[in-house]
């Protein structure tokens, strides 16, 4: 995972993605990164934003540090103009945050692998109707097989990983 996070802290440009981090007397204890994929959309690519990876330190879980990682994170994403983000996660924790389905909205999934409730957006203010289609992960999702769910009997060894 922490290979996952640098190569995508690469590809944040100044004016779109977060790397936000939560801290307790000077300790990170939560980090959430919000990077830009594209939304194959019939009239053009749109940039959009990824919720991937959250984390939140096992014994300060339950205690909202990643609930304020996620609001944080989608306000500045809405500041920055990005249409929409896009997760892959447990809709139980998520839709609290608005996030929704996206097979449900008309949003296609990158890979058959992806749980159809696992597969969320949220429109944030800069969406527009017509932007529509399908999700394209970032090459760095790809290159570190972190898309969907794979048959535990057929997962890669570390070795297996193509190293940047």
């Amino acid at each position: 995972m922490a290979k996952l996070v640098d190569a995508l802290r690469d590809t944040i440009r100044s004016e779109l993605g977060l790397s936000i981090v939560a801290e307790d007397g000077g300790q990170i204890i939560g980090h959430v990164m919000f990077t830009t994929s594209l939304l194959d959309a019939p009239s053009r690519l749109v940039e959009v934003q990824v919720l991937s990876p959250l984390g939140v330190a096992p014994e300060h879980q339950g205690r909202g540090v990643g609930s304020a990682l996620v609001r944080h994170g989608l306000a500045g994403a809405a500041e920055q103009g990005a249409p929409l983000v896009f997760l892959e996660g447990d809709p139980w924790y998520y839709s609290r945050f608005g996030l929704a389905p996206g097979g449900e909205l008309g949003f296609r999934k990158p890979s058959l692998r992806i749980p159809d409730q696992a597969f969320q957006v949220v429109k944030l203010p800069a969406f527009d109707p017509w932007m529509g289609g399908t999700l394209v992960y970032a090459e760095v999702f790809w290159r570190y097989d972190s898309v969907g769910r794979r048959d535990p009997d057929t997962l890669p060894s570390p070795s297996d990983i193509p190293r940047p």
